[in-house]
């Protein structure tokens, strides 16, 4: 997994590889600006107007960096040196004679202007500030953020945008871009939907930080690359057999609601487990068998919905609550379920809303259990919350509360461990923003809870999968054409990419 770094320690990595790797300060900016620039040309050519805005601190020598870069590529640049309360830093003075060699046209801005001096440029590029930021942006530098949030232009920020706080809610002017070049690693503040109209759309760039240091650094925080699932995927031995990969249940539907445990019940069918079977109502029963024949049907007793009668001591997990119903019955039968079976669960849809509507049975959850709420259901369980990192303080406290693994679902859906570690998921689009996707995610769980794996790394492999089908079936489909049937289809596709 990709570590997600607090600053300061980013700041130690910076001091180490400079240590470390005998070079200067200056030459790792200049590696970093030539990462920019790399990433930049393949994404912008040169019939672009580029405008640069500069602070004076390492940010802006690394904006000056790649302002004589993408001069020497042939671009039309323009740098703007903000000229507030920050001193000079000795790497941005050199990048600034550096700069001013070329001939490139560089401009001061000392107090508030004509808002329109950034009018003539295409694309603008946002080197005001780092990840160093430790307070509100004040003056010029507020006033500047304004006009370049104003500019018809296409904005590119280098490393962060300017004024957001990257391990702490944001306050006061922050520039907004439509793309981020982050060096090394991401910053945690990207990963949440209240910054995504800040930071658009991020890309990391290696730029040679050392790696022992990276790989001995102490974090809560990580995100999904695509080495992660091939690492958790078990291979199989030619002599396994059915009896290998476990015996799931998945308790779902009732009436008018069998679609969602058919959901369920396909995807956990394409996620390796050995035998399945599926508790529905009477209602369900002729459903169940033909739209899935290769799923064992157990009755309830009752026509419309879950009242229990389960012979729980067969399965090796149990997935409950897509299309269940909250009535009575069906919550006191959970309770049972809840008491009774004694291994890990995989909980979803109603049974999520059972438990928010009675937060005393959280304390009968088994450990090693997979809960899947979104952000309605989460809320229902722990309250509100005052802005995403206050979420995600709730979000570890739970699953540590839980001795479980929660998954926040959304775009970088958040994985949280028993031990309070938070893994952000890297696949999935907005076209999976349709019924019945969660119940499409709960199937997989359920299905490698079965198989085996731990929560954690079932959960990781499950959201990962689950995403990467969603990303396959959008290549075929389309956002705005994509049903959730269309996630099991492309689950096959997306087993075979890991």
């Amino acid at each position: 997994m990709l570590k997600i770094l607090p600053t300061e320690t980013i700041k130690a990595l910076d001091a180490y590889t400079i240590e470390q790797g005998s070079i200067a300060s200056i030459d790792l900016m200049e590696r970093a600006c030539r990462a920019f620039v790399s990433w930049f040309v393949e994404h912008f050519d040169d019939r672009h107007s580029i405008g640069i805005v500069c602070g004076t601190g390492n940010n802006g020598g690394d904006g000056l960096g790649i302002a004589r870069l993408l001069h020497d590529h042939g671009y039309a640049v323009k740098a703007w040196v903000v000229k507030g309360t920050v001193s000079e830093s000795i790497d941005f003075t050199v990048n600034l004679d550096r700069a001013k060699k070329t001939g490139i046209e560089i401009l001061e801005l000392t107090n508030e202007s004509d808002e329109r001096f950034f009018s003539d440029r295409h694309v603008l590029v946002d080197a005001l500030f780092g990840s160093g930021l430790t307070r509100p942006v004040s003056g010029i530098y507020a006033h500047v953020i304004e006009c370049f949030n104003k500019a018809d232009a296409i904005r590119v920020a280098v490393d962060i945008p300017s004024g957001l706080m990257a391990d702490s809610p944001s306050v006061g002017p922050v520039v907004k871009t439509d793309f981020t070049v982050s060096f090394q690693l991401p910053k945690l503040a990207f990963l949440f939907p209240e910054n995504h109209s800040i930071v658009g759309e991020w890309v990391v760039v290696d730029i040679g930080l050392n790696k022992d240091f990276i790989k001995k650094a102490e974090t809560d925080h990580f995100y999904l690359t695509p080495k992660d699932p091939r690492r958790i995927l078990k291979k199989r031995s030619k002599f396994d057999h059915k009896g290998v990969y476990g015996h799931a249940l998945l308790i779902a539907g009732s009436k008018g609601k069998m679609g969602a445990a058919i959901l369920a019940v396909r995807a956990a069918l394409r996620s390796g487990l050995g035998l399945l079977s599926v508790h529905v109502p009477k209602c369900g029963y002729q459903i169940i068998q033909t739209a899935v024949p290769e799923a064992m049907a157990f009755v309830d007793g009752h026509e419309e919905y879950f009242t229990g009668q389960v012979d729980l001591k067969i399965f090796s997990t149990i997935g409950i609550g897509p299309g269940l119903g909250t009535s009575k019955e069906t919550k006191k039968a959970f309770e049972e379920i809840l008491k009774n079976f004694g291994k890990p669960l995989v909980i979803d849809a109603d049974g999520l809303n059972i438990l928010g509507e009675n937060r005393d049975l959280l304390r009968l959850v088994p450990p090693g259990s997979i809960l899947t709420p979104h952000p309605k259901e989460f809320e229902r369980m722990v309250g509100t919350w005052q802005n995403d990192f206050d979420r995600m303080d709730k979000l570890k406290k739970l699953a540590i509360q839980l001795k479980s693994v929660v998954v926040l679902k959304g775009a970088h859906s958040a994985i949280a461990s028993p031990e309070g570690k938070v893994c952000f998921n890297s696949t999935g689009n907005p076209g999976m923003a349709t019924g019945g996707s969660g119940d499409v995610l709960t199937g997989i769980l359920t299905g490698l809870l079965a198989q085996g794996y731990d929560c954690f790394e079932a959960a990781q492999l499950g959201v990962y999968i689950h995403g990467l089908a969603g990303d396959l079936a959008v290549s075929e489909y389309g956002m705005n054409s994509l049903i959730a049937s269309d996630l099991v289809e492309f689950l096959p596709s997306a087993f075979l990419r890991i």
